[in-house]
């Protein structure tokens, strides 16, 4: 059976940007035709045979063993997470693609959101669709969108929709760029291990004719887990604070995470994050917040 086809699209991807100089190929006087390693070069670093390489480039290998595929990754220096999704890609067979239910949430999931009480949290599904949040995480990052718009299966926000179409989201972030990379990197790793996922596939198709640059990042192939990092928000009603975000995996639920947004003791940021919580719950048409926030599921 034939390695899937993402296989090939990202060693390619990988090995058109790393520079022959840094995996120790010496360049001849000869112009090269290409910016990153040959498949020759390539496939000499990890020990194989160019003809099996380009085998397995095009999709027509079968079962490369995890000895080869260690020795791609060293060749290539893919970094953990890099490697661990070079694995996943190979051992994926081609099926077709399905349209799994709408994902739901938990009666625990939703007793934790409300114990977080002021610390902003949004809860998303494996493909970045927001499932509920509680009334701090959604003052944060999306005071504009309808409060309730999580109880809803078919109008539930996108994150990463949203931080490539959407323009209050685009400007919401100081250093959008990283942020951009960042989420890229996670949707495709979800991907890696979710390839017949339909909704999945007709979000990064819809992105990919929409955007340009999310385009030009998926095309990328780069891995990165959102799991903690820190950003510089611009926030339209109390301006710029600083905020870490870090993401739980739900026990029981593993594809659902739970992002918590937290700032330092004392900071500027801190009190302007509860300023903004003090908006917030005062706006006028506001929607009502059961015990924090958390919507209900009405699916």
């Amino acid at each position: 059976m034939a390695v899937s086809g993402h296989l090939g699209e990202f060693l390619r991807a990988r090995r058109s940007a790393l520079r022959p100089e840094d995996a120790g190929v010496i360049a001849g006087l000869q112009r090269r035709r290409v910016s990153g390693l040959r498949r020759e070069e390539l496939a000499q670093l990890a020990g194989v045979s160019a003809s099996y390489y380009t085998r397995l480039e095009q999709g027509h290998a079968v079962n490369a063993s995890p000895a080869v595929l260690d020795a791609l990754a060293g060749a290539l220096r893919l970094d953990d997470h890099e490697r661990a999704y070079l694995h996943t890609l190979a051992a994926r067979r081609p099926r077709r693609l399905e349209r799994p239910p709408a994902e739901r949430v938990s009666a625990l999931t939703r007793e934790l959101l409300r114990s977080l009480g002021e610390v902003p949290a949004v809860l998303l599904g494996r493909r970045t669709d927001v499932l509920a949040w509680n009334g701090p995480g959604h003052a944060l990052l999306a005071g504009h969108v309808d409060y309730a718009a999580p109880d809803r299966a078919a109008d539930r926000p996108n994150l990463t929709r949203m931080l490539f179409l959407d323009p209050h989201t685009r400007a919401l972030y100081a250093d959008r760029e990283r942020k951009a990379r960042a989420v890229v990197g996670n949707l495709r790793s979800v991907a890696g291990r979710y390839p017949e996922d339909a909704r999945l596939a007709a979000l990064v198709g819809e992105l990919s004719m929409a955007s340009p640059e999310f385009a030009a990042l998926w095309s990328d192939h780069r891995i990165k887990p959102c799991e903690a990092d820190t950003y510089l928000l611009r926030h339209p009603l109390v301006g710029e604070l600083t905020v870490g975000q870090q993401t739980l995996v739900v026990a029981r639920t593993p594809d659902q995470s739970l992002v918590l947004m937290t700032t330092a003791a004392g900071s500027a940021s801190e009190n302007a994050l509860r300023l903004l919580r003090h908006t917030s719950s005062a706006e006028p048409g506001r929607a009502a917040a059961p015990g924090d926030g958390v919507p209900g599921d009405r699916r």
